[in-house]
């Protein structure tokens, strides 16, 4: 449903972007995960259609978010970190505003803000106006505007910011509810927010992807980080091709190596190396991965520095 390759976006000398690559299929929750600045909201403002990307290519719902924008607008649901609502109106007539921008007929708007204001939680508050609502409702109606012509993808940017803790409950419940239907991307700097919500991860740090984890594989600590040396292709098919593996990605050249739910790390691993070297791949290192989130996260981020500072 979503897929990026080799993405870039320069400002002058700096990276905000560095050259990633990353799928999400259909039904998933995927979650961006890093620091400030780390170029989450960035990445999501070229998938949206708001900032051209400086390299590479991305495509949602089958289109090509550089050369058929506008189709891509219309198949995205898009919550930016601070939403741009309207505080002197009342919650009913902005989002059937929002409607009419999107250009839902009129016949079908009422249904349409009806049916977002009771998914999320609304229709008692439809006749109150936006500048009166607490900051967990004002997210609420947020999330109705993203969803307003049931786009199948959902782009969520930092949803549950400045929530108080049983608001956060609620949105989180939403999200989660959302998959159902829709394909949901959201980004956050909250570890538990992830493992909550989240299917699979993906960890930025300074424009790049430094890691790639699912839920399931961090419960059952099958996953392994290598380093190896040669042809990209030939690496992935080598990789893709030994039992126990269920998805690969890589960074430069380094690979994140998830194994399926029943394989052992144990087992795997020596039978991976055996394989690589067979296909004349160089080895430089591989090192198994388990633990929590937080584990997984401390060292993507403490390696990716490593690296900046040689």
């Amino acid at each position: 449903m979503i897929e990026v390759r080799q993405l870039t976006k320069a400002y002058g000398p700096v990276h905000a972007v560095d050259d990633i690559s990353f799928d999400v299929e259909q039904g998933e929750i995927v979650g961006f995960l890093g620091p400030n600045g780390a170029g989450k909201t960035t990445t999501m403002r070229i998938l949206t259609g708001f900032h051209p990307a400086t390299a590479g290519n991305a495509q949602v719902a089958g289109f090509d978010v550089h050369k058929r924008p506008l189709e891509v607008k219309r198949r995205v649901g898009y919550l930016p970190e601070s939403v741009p609502l309207y505080l002197e109106m009342v919650v009913s007539s902005y989002l059937s505003y929002v409607a009419e921008l999107k250009g839902i007929g009129r016949a079908q708007r009422k249904k349409e803000v009806a049916d977002v204001m009771e998914r999320c939680g609304l229709l008692h508050m439809q006749k109150r106006l936006i500048q009166n609502l607490s900051k967990g409702y004002r997210q609420r109606v947020g999330l109705a505007q993203a969803l307003l012509g049931n786009p199948p993808v959902l782009i969520l940017d930092e949803p549950t910011v400045g929530l108080d803790p049983k608001q956060i409950v609620g949105i989180r419940q939403m999200i989660k509810d959302l998959a159902e239907n829709h394909t949901v991307l959201l980004s956050t700097h909250i570890l538990p927010e992830v493992s909550m919500i989240c299917k699979r991860v993906l960890i930025l740090n300074q424009g790049r992807i430094v890691a790639e984890r699912s839920m399931d594989s961090l419960s059952n600590g099958s996953s392994l980080n290598l380093e190896l040396r040669g042809s990209a292709g030939t690496i992935q098919e080598t990789l893709m091709k030994v039992e126990g593996v269920d998805k690969t990605s890589m960074q430069g050249n380094r690979y994140s190596v998830q194994l399926s739910a029943d394989a052992k790390v144990q087992e795997v691993s020596p039978i991976l190396v055996r394989a690589l070297v067979g296909a004349q791949i160089e080895v430089v290192q591989v090192q198994e991965q388990s633990g929590t989130l937080e584990d997984v996260f401390i060292d993507a981020i403490s390696q990716e520095a490593e690296v900046a500072h040689g």
